[in-house]
């Protein structure tokens, strides 16, 4: 079994960044694709990007252009760092690991069976 426990959101203004950490404990992160999504009060959670064991990337098309995914197996932790924040990114971000034996990055949550309690973003305007 995995807990994910994630760290480092806050209040920015619009412009600024924030790094956002996913710590994993019990089975080793690295046998999974692991994935931030995000979620703002009455939205659908959304898929933010996504990092595979070998450290292939995806990342939706909003963010691709100013976030970046990154994994440190040894540590066990899955960073997002976010860079020219715009108020339509304040949400509760997730850190999700995929359970579904895969080695590519996919989009959809049904794939993530576990999930950290999530870590909100404000960003004022």
């Amino acid at each position: 079994q995995v807990l994910l426990v994630e760290s480092g959101g806050g209040l920015v203004q619009a412009g600024g960044s924030l790094r956002l950490s996913c710590e994993g404990s019990g089975r080793p992160s690295s046998d999974y694709v692991m994935g931030w999504f995000r979620q703002a009060p009455g939205n659908d959670r959304e898929f933010v990007a996504g990092i595979s064991q070998s450290g292939n990337n995806l990342l939706s098309d909003s963010v691709k252009d100013r976030f970046t995914i990154s994994r440190d197996n040894a540590k066990n932790t899955v960073h997002l760092q976010m860079n020219s924040l715009k108020p339509e990114d304040t949400a509760v971000y997730f850190c999700a690991a995929d359970t579904a034996a895969s080695y590519i990055v996919r989009r959809a949550a049904r794939y993530y069976g576990y999930w950290g309690q999530g870590t909100q973003v404000t960003v004022s305007s």
